[in-house]
């Protein structure tokens, strides 16, 4: 009886793909695994080596290679992989990080085991960068043992979890349509989860998280009209979700995406859509005065029309 399913999700990561599941064959535990590898139709020779690894580990490791891009930045693959789980328990690993602790598995099983009311459990992990920046620990000293569903909505993102740090129950049978749109599956994982148990910490360091160009994180493109709305709808059937018990808290940090859209490129020449966001954003986010103001100025009144304001409160001084 399988106790974990491993599930690696990969997309043309023929770099760091062996780093992963090798990360993964070196676990050691006391109750069997199983290692689901899911390739999103990649086409830089991903899926031939998760194929060898296939011939060499038969029954442990299993490819679950897809006739075609899935999209969503890899979300419905890891969706209908996770559908041939059998594990008790999940953990999850995008295929450019990789575990650096053997006993990763057996730590987070048995803390799930020891607190039924916990839904997932996930450890500290170290942050590397492609381009040579320093690399530093996600999580800092001050950490408590488990958090709440309190502890994952602001008015900001709220980030602290990497995909490789992660270990969930196997006990979500039917994903919300809602969740299949988002880009990000962190985040509404997350949030899921958070409705059916506490969030518990290991502070252990015992994975890897890279940044680099090949990454999901990379599809996150803050100026870009499609990335933005795709977060402000996320967030909004998160508040759905949630049943609008942090209504407040989470109209402000959809606010957040209409300001970020009054300079995304494509409304760059667009007054009157422009003007609208900004109306959006004033209404939602209820920032400060300063904040009101720069706004109407930069984004509402019209360009012509502040030129003109402007050379008129200049004349008495010229």
């Amino acid at each position: 009886m399988v106790k974990v399913s491993v599930l690696i999700i990969t997309y043309n990561q023929h770099k760091f793909i062996r780093a992963a599941i090798d990360s993964a064959l070196a676990q050691q535990t006391t109750f069997p695994i199983e290692i689901l590898v899911g390739d999103d139709f990649s086409t830089d020779g991903t899926r031939e080596i998760i194929q060898e690894y296939e011939r060499k580990h038969p029954g442990l490791i299993i490819g679950v290679l897809h006739p075609y891009n899935m999209g969503k930045n890899g979300g419905i693959n890891c969706l209908e992989t996770l559908k041939l789980a059998k594990g008790e328990y999940y953990a999850l690993m995008d295929g450019d990080d990789y575990w650096t602790d053997p006993l990763k598995l057996q730590k987070q099983a048995d803390l799930l085991d020891a607190h039924p009311d916990y839904s997932t459990v996930f450890n500290n992990a170290l942050i590397t960068y492609e381009d040579g920046s320093p690399s530093h620990l996600l999580n800092g000293p001050v950490m408590k043992p488990y958090y709440t569903m309190d502890d994952l909505i602001g008015e900001d993102e709220i980030w602290f979890m990497a995909t490789s740090s992660t270990m969930f129950r196997n006990n979500i049978k039917e994903y919300p349509a809602w969740f299949r749109e988002s880009s990000s599956g962190d985040i509404p994982r997350l949030i899921l989860k958070a409705k059916l148990g506490k969030i518990g910490y290991i502070p252990d360091v015992m994975s890897v998280y890279r940044k680099n160009r090949g990454g999901a994180s990379f599809a996150d493109n803050y100026a870009d009209e499609t990335f933005l709305r795709n977060r402000i709808q996320m967030y909004s059937d998160i508040n759905r979700e949630l049943d609008y018990r942090y209504d407040r808290v989470l109209r402000r940090n959809i606010a957040r995406y209409y300001r970020m859209m009054l300079d995304a490129k494509q409304y760059k020449n667009s007054y009157f859509r422009r003007a609208q966001l900004a109306l959006k954003y004033l209404y939602l986010g209820k920032p400060d005065w300063q904040k009101t103001k720069d706004v109407i100025r930069n984004y509402i009144v019209p360009q012509p029309l502040a030129k003109l304001y402007s050379t008129i409160r200049l004349l008495p001084h010229r």
